[in-house]
């Protein structure tokens, strides 16, 4: 089996949901990840704090530097990840579009690279 990674992406600018429609949200993820998991493809999921609570750090020339934010000005941000197993890119398709519906984001998929032999 291939490892995918599913990349939750939110807009930026997205207004914060509100208590109700949060629950609602979490409920149906974590109705999707039983899925997941009972069908053996889970590995690992995590859902992110806002871009605002990263750290950035950059090691160049023999320095580390660190600043406060996300890395990149952008339109889209990362809101959280799924790591699954899959037979093949059409089967890791089809849980990222079980994944979209369960979080209500799209969701972006990209195989893992093979380790050399």
């Amino acid at each position: 089996m291939k490892q995918y990674l599913l990349s939750v992406h939110t807009p930026a600018d997205a207004p914060m949901p509100s208590e109700e429609e949060l629950g609602a949200m979490y409920a149906s993820v974590d109705a999707f990840n039983a899925e997941l998991q009972a069908a053996g493809g889970w590995v690992f999921a995590g859902g992110l704090y806002p871009p605002s609570s990263a750290t950035v750090v950059h090691a160049r020339d023999g320095e580390v530097v660190t600043t406060d934010g996300p890395f990149a000005e952008t339109k889209e941000q990362l809101g959280g990840v799924w790591i699954i197993e899959a037979s093949d890119l059409d089967a890791a398709l089809t849980w990222a579009g079980k994944a979209s519906a369960s979080c209500g984001a799209p969701v972006e998929v990209r195989p893992f690279q093979e380790l050399p032999a």
